[in-house]
C-alpha cells in the first residue's frame, strides 16, 4: 500500500489525472449491501430523500451516473435503477474496491467517531481502499465514550485532557462539531475549571436521568473539549459551513471563529476549516490573516456539482496556496469519493489550467501548486511520512 496511483483519465490533461490525493477528512463506507432507500439516505445531508423525491434528482445524483457508472461497466449517465441493479449484481466489495482505485486517492484521514458501527473498521477500509489510513479523533466521542464509562464529575475535566493526549500520540488530528452542537458564536477562551466542574456535573446528572441527553451539548464543555484538543497539539479540524439540518447554518459561519482563532495563534496549533461552504470567502480570508488557520472546501465540491471549479476559484482568491488542502468529506458510499476526486481534478483543471492559459502564471507554477493543494500541504501540516 502507499504506492503512487495510476494517471486518472479523464477530461483534463495528463498532470493533472496524476496528481495523488491525500483525502485530509473523511469517513468510512459501508460494508454491507444496501438497498434503494438505504443508498438514497446516503445521496444526501437531509434526513431522507422528500417523500417521493428520487436522491438521484441532485447534483450528487448526477455525478454519480456520469463518473461512477463507467467504473461498473456502464455507460455515463445510464439511469439510475441500471446503476443500483448493477452495484448489486457486482456486490459492495467489488464495487467498492473499484471506484477506491479510480479515485486515485494515496492517503485517507479518517473521522470513525461518527456512527462507526456501521461503517468498516479502519483497517478494512485501508484494505479496500489499498491505501494507507490515519485517524483523526473526534472530540466530542471521546468526552461522551467517558461519560458512558461511568466518569465522574470530579474526575472528567482531566480524564478528557488526558485521554484525548492518549488517543493523540497514534492519530493525526482532532476534529470538533461544535458548529453541530451548539455554534461558533460562543466565548473563545479556554474555560476555567470552576466553570468546567458545574457543567460537568450538570450533564453528567441530566444523563443519569434522561439518555436523550447522552450528547455533550453544553458550551462549557465544548469549548473543554475543544481546547483539549488545542492542547494535544495536532492540527485540530473544525466543521464549518454546509451540513446536516442539526446545524444552525448561520452560526456555522467561520467568521465567528475569528477570536478563537487569535485566542490559539500562539498555542502551535494549526486550527483547519472544513467545507466552509457558503461561506468559503470568510473561511479564505482567515487562512489569509492568520498563519495557523487552513482549510479546503470538502463536502462542498462533492454536492455543488459543475459549479466545483467556481467555489475552489473563490477560495484562492484570497487563501494562501500552502493553506487549502483537498478533502472528500465522503461518508458511507464509495461513490462520493470517487465523485468528489473528479470534481476536485476537475476545478484543478479549470482554475489553475486558466491561469496558465491567461497568462496569469507560468506553467511550473500551477504545476507546483496543483500538488501542493493535493498533497504536499497535507503532508506538512500532518507530518505524514513522505510518499514512495
Amino acid at each position: 500500500m502507499g504506492a503512487a496511483p495510476a494517471a486518472v483519465p479523464g477530461p483534463w490533461p495528463e498532470w493533472v489525472g496524476a496528481l495523488r490525493l491525500i483525502d485530509h477528512h473523511c469517513h468510512s463506507v459501508v460494508g454491507a449491501a444496501l438497498d434503494p432507500a438505504g443508498f438514497g439516505a446516503l445521496l444526501t445531508e437531509a434526513p431522507a430523500p422528500a417523500p417521493g423525491a428520487d436522491p438521484f434528482d441532485s447534483a450528487v445524483g448526477l455525478a454519480v451516473r456520469r463518473e461512477c457508472a463507467p467504473v461498473l461497466d456502464l455507460p455515463a449517465h445510464a439511469p439510475a435503477a441500471d446503476y443500483l441493479a448493477r452495484r448489486a449484481e457486482l456486490g459492495v466489495a467489488e464495487v467498492t474496491r473499484r471506484l477506491f482505485a479510480a479515485s486515485g486517492t494515496a492517503r485517507l484521514l479518517v473521522d470513525h467517531g461518527y456512527r462507526g458501527d456501521d461503517l468498516l473498521g479502519l483497517d478494512e477500509l485501508a484494505s479496500v481502499a489499498a491505501a494507507p489510513v490515519d485517524e483523526v479523533v473526534r472530540l466530542e466521542a471521546v468526552a461522551e465514550q467517558l461519560a458512558d464509562a461511568g466518569v465522574s464529575a470530579e474526575d472528567y475535566p482531566d480524564a478528557l485532557a488526558t485521554e484525548v493526549h492518549r488517543r493523540a500520540e497514534s492519530a493525526v488530528g482532532c476534529k470538533s462539531i461544535l458548529a453541530y452542537r451548539y455554534g461558533f458564536d460562543v466565548d473563545p477562551s479556554r474555560p476555567s475549571p470552576a466553570q468546567v466542574g458545574v457543567a460537568t456535573d450538570r450533564w453528567l446528572t441530566q444523563r443519569a436521568r434522561d439518555r436523550a441527553a447522552r450528547r455533550i451539548a453544553d458550551p462549557v464543555l465544548l469549548r473543554h473539549a475543544l481546547w483539549c484538543g488545542v492542547d494535544a497539539g495536532l492540527p485540530v479540524q473544525l466543521h464549518t459551513g454546509f451540513g446536516d439540518p442539526e446545524e444552525d447554518l448561520h452560526r456555522a459561519n467561520p467568521a465567528l471563529l475569528a477570536g478563537f482563532c487569535r485566542a490559539t495563534e500562539d498555542t502551535g496549533t494549526a486550527i483547519v476549516l472544513l467545507h466552509c461552504y457558503p461561506y468559503h470567502r470568510e473561511a479564505a480570508w482567515l487562512a489569509h490573516c492568520f498563519r495557523h488557520v487552513y482549510l479546503d472546501v470538502g463536502l462542498a465540491t462533492t454536492y455543488v456539482g459543475y459549479r466545483a471549479s467556481a467555489v475552489l476559484a473563490e477560495v484562492l482568491e484570497l487563501a494562501p496556496f500552502g493553506k487549502v488542502l483537498y478533502s472528500s468529506d465522503a461518508f458511507g458510499l464509495p461513490e462520493l469519493y470517487l465523485v468528489a476526486a473528479r470534481a476536485f481534478r476537475r476545478a484543478v483543471s479549470e482554475v489553475l489550467g486558466g491561469w496558465q492559459h491567461s497568462g496569469e502564471a507560468a506553467e511550473a507554477d500551477v504545476l507546483r501548486i496543483a500538488r501542493m493543494i493535493s498533497e504536499e500541504n497535507a503532508r506538512r501540516l500532518y507530518r505524514l511520512p513522505v510518499a514512495a
